[in-house]
C-alpha cells in the first residue's frame, strides 16, 4: 500500500508540473549545447554529439511479453545530445516518440503513443579502456525523467476511453558505437524501460508497472570545432607542441617540419637541410666548438666563439692563424698582431720595459738617464724651522720646479727624504723627519702630481746630518750647522732600482 500511494502522489505531482517539466528539458537542452568551454576544456575535441535513430518499444504487461519476439516491435523515432564530460563519461539528454501496443483479444488491447524525455550517464569504454578513436566503442548507459502516454482499448470487454497520463520512467542498458570519422558515427543500443505506471495497457490489475524494452539504431553527429590554439590545424588534444608560433608549417603530431632531423625545427634552423645542433641553431659544428661552421675561421680546429671558432694558444686574446707571437707569456698586453705592445717605441717591449712610457735604451731597461737639470735639481734642499714641520713658502717654487721633473719623466720615483737635527730624543726626531716627509709629498699632490703611488717618503731622523755638530757646545753656537741639518732632500730613479732606504 505504501508503494502505491507513493506512486499515486508522484502521479499527481507530475500531472501538475508537465509544464515545468517540459521547460526544464528544454533548459537542460540549452545547457547541455552552450556548456561552458573551459569547463569541459583539453578532454574530446568536439564535446557536444547529436544522436538521430529510430526507435522500438517491446511491451511487457498483464496482455503480452514481447520481450524477444522481433516480430513484435512498434517503431518510432528519437533525438539526444550528449555532452563529453571526461573519457570515460558522457551526459546526454534522451527524446524518443513512439508507439506500442498488444491485441490479446477483443476484449483485452491496447494502442499507446508514448513520449519521453531523460538524463542520463554514459560509461564508455572507449576513451578509458579502448583508443577513444577506435572504430567500435561499448558503452552503458542509465537514464531517468518522465514519460507522456496517450492510451485508448479495452479492457475486460469493456471500452476504455483515451487516457492521457505523465509518469515516472527510468532505463539502463548498452549499446555499440561505430566510428566512421572525427564527425560521424553510428550506433545500436538496448535499454530496458522501467515505468512508474501500470495503466499503459489499461489493465492497472496491482501487477508490476508495464515495462519495455527500447531498441535504437541511428547516426550520432559531433558538433562543433576542436580546439587549435596554436591554429595549426592540430586539435590540441592531439598537439604534441600546443604552442606553435602562427605559419609555421607542422606535422600530423602538430609539431614544427624539422626536415634534417636534428631536433632543431626548420624554422628555427639557418641550416634546414643540413644536421646540427641546438647549440649552432642547427649549423653543423666539425670542430665541435659550439661555432657553427658557416661562421668558423677554423671550421677543422676546436676554438672560441670570442675568436670565431680559432684556438688562441698563448691565451693573449689573437686567434693562432692571426698571432706573429705566438708564445707571448700570459698576461702581456699585445697588438692586433699578438706581439707585446710598445707603447713608448723605444725597441723594448713593454712587458720587459722598465719605463714603458718614456723611450730609453735597452740596456737601460728602457728607461732614460736623467738630464742634467734633473740632477741638478735632486741637490736641493728644503729646509724647516726648529722643530716645525710646516713647509715654507719660499720653498714653492723648487717643489714646482720637481713637479715638472717629474712630468718629464713619468715612469721613475721620486723619494722624499726627511732628516732632523740632534736636539731631541732620537724617537722624537724621527717622527719629525717622517712628518716632514709627509709634508712634501702632500704639497706635490696638492699641485696635481699624477700617480702619487710615484712618491715614496722616508723619514731618517737624526742618523745622517750633512754637518756635523760638535753636540759639547750651545745651541747658539750650534744653530747654523743645525739648521742645515733640517731639511728633506730628493732621490729620482727607475722603479726597477733600489732607493737609498734604510
Amino acid at each position: 500500500m505504501y508503494v502505491l500511494s507513493y506512486q499515486n502522489i508522484f502521479l499527481r505531482i507530475m500531472r501538475t508540473h508537465l509544464t515545468k517539466l517540459k521547460s526544464t528539458i528544454a533548459l537542460m537542452l540549452v545547457f547541455l549545447l552552450s556548456a561552458s568551454t573551459a569547463l569541459l576544456a583539453q578532454n574530446a575535441d568536439r564535446r557536444t554529439n547529436l544522436q538521430i535513430y529510430g526507435s522500438a518499444l517491446q511491451y511487457k504487461g498483464e496482455l503480452e511479453n514481447q520481450f524477444f519476439e522481433s516480430n513484435r516491435l512498434e517503431w518510432g523515432g528519437g533525438l539526444s545530445v550528449n555532452r563529453y564530460l571526461s573519457p570515460a563519461f558522457d551526459l546526454g539528454l534522451h527524446l524518443t516518440y513512439g508507439s506500442t501496443e498488444a491485441h490479446q483479444s477483443d476484449l483485452n488491447n491496447f494502442d499507446a503513443q508514448v513520449g519521453s524525455a531523460m538524463l542520463g550517464l554514459r560509461l564508455k569504454m572507449y576513451g578509458n579502456i579502448l583508443k577513444e578513436d577506435a572504430f567500435i566503442g561499448p558503452y552503458l548507459q542509465i537514464a531517468g525523467g518522465g514519460m507522456h502516454v496517450r492510451t485508448q482499448g479495452a479492457a475486460n470487454a469493456v471500452a476504455v476511453a483515451k487516457n492521457n497520463f505523465v509518469t515516472a520512467a527510468a532505463m539502463g542498458g548498452a549499446g555499440i558505437r561505430f566510428r566512421f570519422s572525427d564527425g560521424v558515427s553510428a550506433f545500436i543500443q538496448t535499454n530496458y524501460v522501467f515505468t512508474g505506471n501500470d495503466g499503459f495497457d489499461n489493465q492497472p490489475s496491482g501487477g508490476d508497472n508495464d515495462r519495455f524494452l527500447m531498441h535504437n539504431v541511428g547516426l550520432g553527429f559531433n558538433l562543433g570545432r576542436a580546439a587549435d590554439t596554436d591554429g595549426d590545424g592540430v586539435p590540441d588534444r592531439r598537439d604534441e607542441c600546443p604552442d606553435t608560433p602562427a605559419g609555421v608549417q607542422v606535422d600530423k603530431k602538430g609539431c614544427p617540419i624539422d626536415s634534417d632531423g636534428d631536433g632543431v625545427p626548420d624554422y628555427q634552423d639557418q641550416c634546414p637541410t643540413e644536421a646540427g645542433t641546438a647549440a649552432t641553431q642547427g649549423c653543423p659544428d666539425r670542430d665541435g666548438d659550439g661555432v657553427a661552421d658557416k661562421d668558423d675561421r677554423c671550421p677543422d680546429e676546436a676554438g672560441s666563439p670570442a675568436l670565431r671558432g680559432c684556438p688562441d694558444s698563448d691565451g693573449d686574446g689573437v686567434p693562432d692563424i692571426d698571432d706573429k707571437c705566438p708564445d707571448t707569456p700570459a698576461g702581456v698586453q699585445v697588438g692586433p698582431d699578438g706581439c707585446t705592445v710598445d707603447s713608448d717605441g723605444d725597441g723594448v717591449p713593454d712587458d720587459q720595459d722598465i719605463c714603458p712610457n718614456t723611450p730609453g735604451p735597452a740596456e737601460k731597461g728602457g728607461c732614460p738617464d736623467l738630464d742634467a737639470a734633473t740632477l741638478k735639481l735632486m741637490e736641493e734642499k728644503v729646509r724647516f724651522e726648529f722643530n716645525q714641520s710646516r713647509v715654507q713658502d719660499g720653498y714653492q717654487q723648487l717643489l714646482d720646479s720637481i713637479i715638472v721633473a717629474l712630468e718629464k719623466y713619468p715612469d721613475h720615483v721620486l723619494l722624499i727624504k726627511g732628516h732632523a737635527d740632534h736636539i731631541g730624543s732620537e724617537e722624537y726626531n724621527q717622527a719629525l723627519s717622517e712628518r716632514r716627509a709627509q709634508a712634501v709629498k702632500d704639497y706635490l699632490v696638492s699641485r696635481g702630481v699624477r700617480n702619487a703611488d710615484r712618491l715614496v717618503t722616508r723619514g731618517y731622523g737624526e742618523t745622517q746630518p750633512l754637518v756635523k755638530v760638535n753636540t759639547r757646545l750651545s745651541k747658539a753656537r750650534t744653530a747654523k750647522a743645525r739648521a742645515q741639518n733640517r731639511r728633506v732632500g730628493f732621490e729620482m730613479n727607475t722603479p726597477d732600482m733600489k732607493l737609498d732606504l734604510p
